[in-house]
């Protein structure tokens, strides 16, 4: 298969090593020129250890920010580049490491996390490095992903009251809601081209319908969309996560840490760095990079940076290398607490030079290879939304909430199992307890609630306010009324701690965009550079996922070092056909779908027959399955076979106009 040319890399009779393979470049096979398995193949042959550069001893790197991403770049660097870690420097502008990563306070402050995060078996990456970091609570030589596997084996992920309604109610999640032509818009978005959705929201695609649909309930509460955001983002979340689709109404298809995400992932990981010699260096701010520029080609000479408030250049040599972190999701934040309103401190239009955006703003004036960062900081109202942490002791509160838990809250298994979504909250407000403790020192009478909401510019529907002119207490009585246990608001906020975060930028990284806004990881031209995190290019992969920082991280590492070792593409799991054929019956509201009952006659008594999902019981008798298939014949079928026969007739006129002498 022909592969794109790396970027910074020049054609030429030999092709350039692709280090970021794309499987959707065009077909593969088998033939002696191709030494490299597909792009997409994961498992143990992908687990090579390339040989390292000759002189990377000799070499440095500038690693800018800690947050899972810059700690990924060194990880690779000393694991699969061979460079000693005490070469490594790591730069951030904070005073702990995790950038977005976070989790902190105390039981008698309140905790604080300003996110969380869902995951899935097929984040190859991420497995990739958790299984050579030593685990945080299990013996030497367990790893995070033997710990992870530990507590999700034997606690499975599911929720029981997915979406509430109606003051406390629980909805009937049982199916998307997805009408038969709503559901073919969304396998004619899977079917489109990427380079066809330049700028489009989701919005200008889907109906009103579509958008107050159970589906799209499940979908944007628990990956945050919101409806003026990027049609291309959601259709490559819909290729990542098709597997998933299925398990969407219960979330039983994701897999939780057992505490936040920051005493699960930064510690074990930070921890090994350090001992191992990498350098960390916080209070520096890197807000520009000197670069020396020779035609195309663009080195790094020096880092330009306000260290403890002071301006400082740090030399970069040729051959060393800089990993920078461009953009940032919770740049900004403003706190508040149980009566304190959030203090908004960013323009709306303008994050200023002293912010985390500085970086990639000045590199793109340098170079339009650097992306037009304006395009994901310039419109704050459409990128904000707000989280709450509630420290909780026993109150009718946590009563409420284990009414609807799978497990009873403090019995240490999955509790919500996920976001729970109020779908008639003017707010679109959300809310999740994950297994308790959430922290390691947490008290066992304590719970830890997190809540968040998607809607900024709307009153709520008991605090005829909008959520960032809220104080925590209002926020807390607005989730009790949804819970229909307002009129015991003042024995709930006697027990509870609330600590506010509004993010001015939290879904920046949705908004619309087109070809050319972010920048790849290795710039065109770029001898010394990678670019990491949410705001990068890659060839398939989404963004606003720790998989996605960590991809770029060995992206990087790779392209720079010249590393004869490959990222793989996707997990191929999008094309696995018993994949499709569940989505395909996940999406038809778990109702069989056109053709699905002439599948289950071709291949029901065959080898295959375990692809396909169980027909429902009792099955309907021939003339009301010949009714049922002729109906969708009738219906939106018939415009599909009308559009077939209309190209067939249009592809018959100009072959017979091109035999014509």
């Amino acid at each position: 298969m022909s592969q794109p040319t790396a970027p910074g890399r020049n054609a030429g009779a030999t092709p350039a090593f692709e280090h970021e393979p794309d499987s959707t470049g065009g077909y593969w096979s088998n033939r002696p020129e191709n030494t490299l398995p597909p792009p997409d193949m994961m498992g143990a042959y992908m687990r090579n250890r390339p040989l390292p550069p000759e002189d990377v001893a000799q070499r440095k790197a500038y690693i800018i920010g800690t947050g899972i991403a810059g700690l990924a770049a060194a990880f690779y660097l000393i694991r699969d580049g061979g460079m000693p870690p005490a070469n490594i420097t790591l730069l951030d502008s904070l005073e702990i490491e995790g950038g977005s990563l976070d989790g902190a306070g105390d039981a008698e402050q309140g905790y604080l996390i300003r996110g969380g995060r869902e995951m899935n078996w097929n984040y190859d990456n991420f497995w990739d490095l958790f299984q050579d970091v030593p685990a945080l609570e299990l013996p030497a030589g367990f790893s995070v992903l033997d710990e992870y596997r530990a507590v999700n084996d034997n606690d499975p992920n599911w929720s029981k009251a997915r979406l509430l309604h109606q003051q406390g109610k629980v909805e009937d999640c049982a199916t998307g809601g997805v009408s038969r032509g709503q559901e073919w818009g969304l396998g004619k978005l899977l079917r489109k081209r990427k380079e066809d959705l330049d700028d489009v929201t989701i919005e200008d695609y889907f109906s009103e319908g579509f958008l107050q649909s159970n589906f799209w309930f499940f979908w944007r509460s628990m990956f945050a969309f919101e409806n003026w955001q990027s049609l291309l983002e959601m259709k490559l979340y819909m290729h990542r996560f098709l597997d998933a689709i299925d398990g969407l109404n219960d979330m039983s298809a994701l897999v939780f840490p057992k505490y936040n995400q920051y005493e699960s992932f930064v510690v074990p990981l930070s921890r090994m760095l350090r001992a191992q010699g990498v350098n960390v260096q916080f209070d520096t701010r890197v807000h520009d990079l000197e670069m020396a520029v020779d035609g195309q080609s663009r080195t790094v000479t020096a880092l330009r940076c306000r260290v403890a408030g002071n301006e400082t250049t740090l030399p970069v040599a040729a051959r060393d290398l800089v990993f920078a972190l461009t953009g940032s999701m919770t740049e900004g934040t403003a706190y508040g607490d149980m009566d304190t309103v959030p203090p908004l401190a960013r323009d709306r239009r303008d994050p200023g030079e002293d912010s985390d955006w500085a970086l990639w703003r000045n590199l793109a004036r340098q170079s339009p290879i650097f992306g037009k960062p304006e395009k994901f900081y310039g419109d704050v109202d459409r990128s904000m939304w707000e989280s709450a942490t509630l420290t909780c002791r026993p109150s009718p509160l946590v009563d409420k909430i284990r009414t609807l838990s799978v497990n009873d809250p403090y019995s240490g298994r999955t509790v919500t199992g996920g976001v729970i979504t109020i779908t008639d909250s003017n707010w679109v407000l959300s809310f999740t307890v994950n297994r308790q403790p959430h922290f390691v020192d947490q008290p066992k009478d304590v719970l830890v609630v997190w809540v968040y909401a998607l809607l900024m510019d709307q009153d709520g529907n008991h605090i005829k306010k909008p959520m960032p002119a809220c104080t925590g207490r209002e926020v807390l009585a607005e989730l009790c009324h949804h819970l229909g246990i307002g009129d015991q608001i003042d024995a709930v906020a006697a027990a509870t701690r609330v600590r506010l975060a509004l993010m001015p930028y939290i879904t920046a990284q949705f908004m619309p965009r087109a070809a050319g806004d972010r920048p790849h990881v290795v710039p065109a031209g770029c001898t010394n550079l990678g670019l990491l995190g949410q705001f990068v290019e890659t060839r398939n992969d989404v963004i606003f996922t720790m998989e996605s920082s960590i991809r770029t991280a060995r992206v990087a590492v790779y392209t720079l070092l010249g590393l004869r070792k490959q990222v793989p593409d996707l997990s191929p799991t999008q094309y696995d056909i018993r994949n499709l054929i569940k989505a395909a019956r996940a999406l038809n509201n778990n109702a069989p779908f056109p053709g699905e009952r002439l599948l289950h006659r071709l291949l029901g008594n065959s080898y295959y027959a375990h692809i396909l999902p169980p027909l429902p019981q009792p099955e309907k008798g021939r003339e009301a399955f010949l009714e049922e298939e002729l109906s969708w014949l009738s219906g939106k079928g018939s415009v599909v076979l009308k559009d077939l026969s209309a190209r067939l007739d249009r592809l018959g006129e100009t072959l017979g106009r091109r035999r014509a002498p």
